[in-house]
């Protein structure tokens, strides 16, 4: 199913291009993090959520089924509250009309038992009609590059889980625990070599994208469709900046292929050098040492190096420190965004203080200036700041 189309189709008969106000201008729709509809207003992208009333927290407008909430990327660029206000209620109006016909043609496969697999399976291949999204603010545009979603490393804390579940339950899938399903988007290669190959297409860094799945969890052991896609970026006609994160060292199998791409990143999350919260947090994720030894073999390759550190985790700041200044060529740090599925995780009295807003602050604060005294770059936002000027 073409879920980017059946979103779209919410809007009906708005096409792409429409002004649903004047200087608004609906530009596409995604659904890589949950469904958003994506909207330009003088210059700059504004994004409104669209997410199943019962998994509303905050929003402007609502229909019967969905609510409506705007945002920039990444909660820059303040969207006036008028108008944002009056986007989402055109939106609700609009979809009011079409809601009940587009549940019932995302629900329709999972009823039908159309998937081999069923709609409570916790491994299912599916095949998606486009791959690359469009994010980033216009200044800074990239691609994500998703080969599944779903991530059995299942970071308890990880801010996918929600939007990445309200989806689900949106399409008739069995409720199941973050960290116990994936999609395997199975022509995923072959849908990106199509892409990569379209002449109007901006070459713009892409982005294998860590939050809604880990490009090098477990079942890229079998599935290799991070792999796949990694080969159809080496053989497109144009060289095609792209930047991996994981928290997997099986990403060492592929450093071949990805040193002898045109322009290549490597990153790791690293949000502690301290193996015991590292286990306590991150159980199925990579080791420390696991961690720095990827980011010394591709550094050791010649390939551009970083570290995301989010969120904060407790350990021994000068040793965090000392570990990214010899191992990456930049830093982006941010903070703990709700603890989600890990309550109890943070409720163990060694780490309770951790979770609080201001320890995430400070602790971030201090890193930075660890860094700095270290020469190490440290940003904020999707792109280190190198590889967010690979655009053309």
């Amino acid at each position: 199913m073409d879920l980017r189309a059946q979103l779209l189709e919410l809007l009906a008969p708005w096409p792409v291009g429409h002004e649903p106000l004047p200087g608004v201008r609906l530009e596409d729709a995604s659904t890589e993090l949950g469904l958003r509809l994506r909207f330009r207003v003088d210059g700059e992208r504004v994004w409104v959520d669209v997410t199943p009333i019962a998994d509303a927290r905050r929003y402007a407008s609502r229909s019967s089924a969905f609510a409506f909430g705007y945002r920039t990327e990444g909660g820059r660029n303040p969207v006036d509250a008028s108008l944002g206000l009056r986007l989402c209620e055109a939106i609700a109006e609009r979809c009011t009309a079409n809601e009940a016909r587009v549940l019932a043609a995302l629900r329709a496969p999972a009823r039908r038992g159309e998937s081999a697999e069923g709609p409570d399976a916790r491994i299912r291949e599916v095949e998606v009609e486009s791959l690359l999204e469009q994010a980033g603010p216009t200044s800074e545009s990239f691609y994500t590059l998703s080969p599944y979603v779903g991530c059995v490393i299942g970071c308890r804390f990880c801010y996918a889980q929600s939007n990445v579940g309200a989806l689900r339950r949106l399409l008739g899938l069995v409720e199941a625990p973050w960290g116990s399903y994936v999609d395997i988007r199975r022509n995923a290669a072959q849908v990106l070599a199509r892409e990569l190959a379209e002449p109007e297409r901006v070459v713009r860094p892409i982005k294998f994208c860590p939050v809604v799945s880990d490009p090098y969890q477990a079942i890229e052991r079998k599935a290799r469709i991070t792999r796949g896609c990694l080969d159809a970026i080496a053989a497109a006609d144009r060289p095609w900046p792209t930047m991996l994160l994981t928290r997997s060292p099986l990403i060492l199998a592929d450093r071949e292929r990805i040193a002898g791409l045109a322009r290549a990143w490597v990153g790791v999350s690293l949000p502690t050098v301290d193996e015991e919260v590292r286990q306590h947090f991150e159980p199925r994720g990579a080791t420390v040492a696991e961690r720095l030894t990827i980011l010394r073999s591709f550094r050791a390759l010649g390939v551009n190096t970083i570290a995301v550190v989010q969120p904060l985790l407790a350990g021994s700041l000068e040793a965090h420190a000392d570990a990214l200044a010899e191992c990456v060529d930049s830093v982006s740090i941010d903070v703990l965004r709700g603890v989600e599925g890990a309550g109890e995780q943070f409720a163990d009295p060694r780490y309770a203080e951790t979770a609080r807003d201001e320890w995430q602050l400070a602790r971030a604060h201090a890193l930075v200036d660890a860094l700095n005294a270290r020469g190490v770059p440290v940003w904020r936002g999707e792109l280190p700041p190198v590889l967010a000027l690979c655009n053309s």
